[in-house]
Formats: C-alpha cells, structure tokens, sequence
C-alpha cells in the first residue's frame, strides 16, 4: 500500500496536477491531505473540487476554517486577510459547509494526520524545532504522524530523546516515533520553489519526499489577473 502524503495545495492548480501526476507514475494507491486545500492561489474552488471528487482522508487547515467562515480576521497579516476575503467569494455555500466539516485530526490506516500540532490542533501551532515537536509526541499514539501548516519539510524522530531535520528519503524503524511535514504542494517556504509531496510506502516502511517543477508562470499570471495581492506571485519563485 502505497500513499501521497499532500498538504497545503493552497489553490495552486498547476502544482497540484503535478503532484497528482507523479503519485500516479510512482504507482500510489492512497492518499490524504493534511489541509489548506484553498487560500493564497487563484484556483480555490478548482482544487477543492478536486480534493472533494477524491474522497481521500482530509484534515482541516487553518485557511480552511478561516475561508468557509466569518471569523473576524484582526491581527492577520494584510496579504492573508485580503486573500481569505477574496477566497470566500470564490466558494460555494456547499464548499464552505465541506470545509467547516472537516475534523482537526484523522486516523488512517495504521499512521495519524493532523495539519498543525497534537497537543491543539484546532490553535494552529508551529512546529519547527525539537521542542515544539516534543508537545505533540506526547499526544502521538501512532508511530508515524504527518504534518502540515508550515510549508518546511522535516522529519522529527522520538525514541530515547527528540532528534529533527531535512529529509529526504528514509525506513521507519521499529520502537520509535515519527512526527513529518510533508512540506507544501502549493507555496513552498524552505527556499526551494517547487512543488512537494510525501510518498509513504507502508509494505516498504519508507518516507520519501518528491520535489517537483511546475507551471509556475501560470500560476503567477493568474494570480494577477485577479484582486489576490501582487506580494502572493512574487513569492513563488522565491520559495518563500
């Protein structure tokens, strides 16, 4: 058995289709999402659909709940706020029900998902060093966990202590814990512009990550041609 890992697609179609595309060719059988399907891109309802039509496990992401509700978007960042705002137009009422639908945490098959932290998925933590990840193995039951929601891919690993850091293709041994961000489909922020998923292939107990090149002229351009602030097409290149 053999699963795409993906996480915040944030409503880059072209980088989604791409990922889509290689999980195929890797022969994936499953898949789940760790959130942030919409949000910063300009195809919110496109990827949704896609997701949706999937009927794969989903998690909710933060820009999940804040695009399929009214949550008053004080102290946000104004390129966040305006892209929340313009999302939320983007989407049907029955899109924002699925959305608000969605559960903070999952069990699949033999491995959890959650798009933020353990210890409170629903206050959108980050998780980027060995402490941080050290709260959410104390709520981990399961022996690997894979995680979304800061676009950095990192695999923390619990057996005696807390160790951490840049991954790209490793076995899960047995007796020990695995916390993994799977990095970002859709707005990668460790500097490296492409798009990334996760493959877990469960009969070889392995976690690879995939970087893939994308249409990003394309996505950049349709950005552009709507409202979305010209700050969201800048980063793409950038990676960050």
């Amino acid at each position: 058995m053999k699963y795409a890992i993906i996480a915040d697609i944030h409503a880059n179609l072209e980088a989604f289709q791409v990922v889509l595309k290689d999980a195929e060719k890797n022969k994936c059988t499953h898949y789940a999402c760790l959130g942030d399907v919409v949000g910063y891109n300009a195809n919110p309802k496109e990827c949704l659909d896609m997701v949706r039509d999937m009927k794969l496990p989903c998690v909710k992401g933060n820009h999940d709940e804040y695009c399929s509700g009214e949550n008053d978007l004080e102290g946000f960042n104004p390129h966040a706020t305006a892209a929340i705002h313009w999302t939320r137009d983007q989407l049907t009422e029955d899109d924002r029900a699925w959305l608000r639908g969605l559960r903070y945490f999952r069990l699949v098959a033999n491995f959890s998902i959650v798009h933020a932290t353990l210890d409170g998925p629903e206050r959108w933590g980050y998780v980027f060093n060995k402490l941080e990840a050290a709260a959410s193995f104390t709520y981990q039951n399961t022996s690997v966990c894979f995680f979304g929601h800061t676009h950095v891919p990192v695999a923390f690993v619990r057996d005696s202590n807390v160790r951490g850091g840049s991954y790209s293709k490793f076995r899960v041994e047995p007796g020990k814990k695995y916390f993994v961000n799977v990095g970002s489909v859709g707005q990668s922020r460790d500097g490296v512009a492409k798009a990334t998923y996760v493959i877990y292939d469960m009969d070889l107990g392995t976690i690879e990550l995939r970087r893939l090149d994308y249409d990003m002229e394309t996505t950049m351009r349709k950005i552009r041609e709507t409202s979305l602030p010209e700050r969201l097409a800048e980063r793409l290149p950038l990676g960050k």
